[in-house]
């Protein structure tokens, strides 16, 4: 409801002052082609996006992915003690954290939802638990080593090479996810 108001509020101010400085002609135009380039953006990014969840798909059925997974597992289980013996809780979390790997936060969602729901049946209700608050920490910062949502965006937008971020995005998402989990650790133990 906010952002609608807000949204509302930058188009009128933009709106009225393009009147008051007799620009409404260059504000109408603007905002034609700002609408023109919007649907193109999104066919290009939605293209890239479909291909990706292809791909991940292709990993799901070929086994690629369950073995990204049994790989994760021995440092999920140090990450998340109490769901190590619930075993579909620990497949959707490697699901998921091998899913932001690829850098496709959208086919990871839908498994992100389902670890969190079966650890929020494990722990007190109406309570989060450190291990759910890790999942969300993990989940948002997540390290990624192919950023394939934000190389698409770049590719629809021109870059000449979408992946020469690598490096960068490597550092941070590393720096990003430690920081995370040093963070919630040390509130984990002020709680207590």
């Amino acid at each position: 409801m906010m952002m609608s108001c807000i949204w509302f509020g930058m188009m009128a101010l933009s709106v009225l002052y393009g009147a008051a400085s007799g620009n409404s002609a260059a504000v109408g135009a603007a905002a034609a082609d700002g609408a023109q380039e919007a649907v193109k953006f999104v066919i290009a990014t939605g293209g890239a996006i479909c291909l990706w969840c292809g791909v991940m798909e292709v990993m799901e059925r070929s086994g690629v992915s369950a073995a990204l997974s049994r790989l994760l597992r021995p440092a999920l289980r140090r990450l998340f003690p109490a769901c190590a013996a619930h075993g579909d809780i620990m497949d959707a979390v490697s699901a998921n954290v091998s899913a932001n790997l690829l850098g496709l936060g959208n086919a990871a969602t839908p498994m992100g939802i389902r670890a969190a729901q079966g650890m929020a049946a494990l722990g007190e209700k109406g309570a989060a638990s450190d291990e759910l608050c890790m999942l969300v920490v993990i989940n948002t910062a997540s390290i990624q080593l192919l950023p394939t949502t934000t190389a698409a965006v770049r590719a629809a937008c021109g870059a000449a090479a979408p992946f020469d971020i690598l490096p960068a995005v490597w550092i941070s998402t590393v720096l990003s996810v430690g920081a995370g989990l040093a963070s919630a650790r040390l509130f984990s133990r002020l709680s207590r």
